[in-house]
């Protein structure tokens, strides 16, 4: 698929860094550091505007090397940039670290992935079928 993109940073476009890579890595485009103190959000500019075809929707993912090490995290996991959003792509972060993160300008802090949206339309009923599941709620399943 194709989709058009605006960069006006001066990084390269968000790429797959493997054959059967899932997701695409996002860069921080940034004048000037940013340091995310513990338990601290930022909205980090890409330099990015999209136009995601109708019908598909981005969603932006927190990178697991850098959630793990660092505690950085994107805080609406997954996010999702809609067809018809235009604006820069930001990347919502948090530091669940106890630690000061520094983010640099260039600094791979997202994973970019592209889904096909399918649109509901309610059908209202009075009973639904019943499952072997049924009403089994949290932790219903066991180990």
């Amino acid at each position: 698929m194709t989709i058009e993109i605006i960069n006006t940073s001066h990084h390269a476009l968000p790429e797959y860094q493997t054959e059967h890579a899932a997701a695409m890595d996002a860069r921080a485009f940034l004048d000037e550091p940013l340091v995310l103190k513990p338990l601290e959000r930022a909205a980090v500019p890409t330099g990015l505007f999209l136009a995601i075809p109708s019908g598909y929707e981005m969603q932006v993912r927190s990178r697991s090397g850098l959630s793990l090490k660092h505690g950085i995290v994107c805080i609406n996991s997954p996010g999702t940039i809609d067809a018809d959003y235009r604006g820069e792509l930001k990347i919502l972060v948090a530091n669940l670290s106890n630690d000061p993160y520094e983010i640099k300008d260039g600094d791979r802090i997202a994973q970019l992935v592209v889904s096909k949206c399918e649109r509901v339309q309610w059908q209202v009923v009075t009973k639904l079928d019943e499952t072997e599941r049924s009403h089994g709620g949290l932790g219903s399943t066991g180990r």
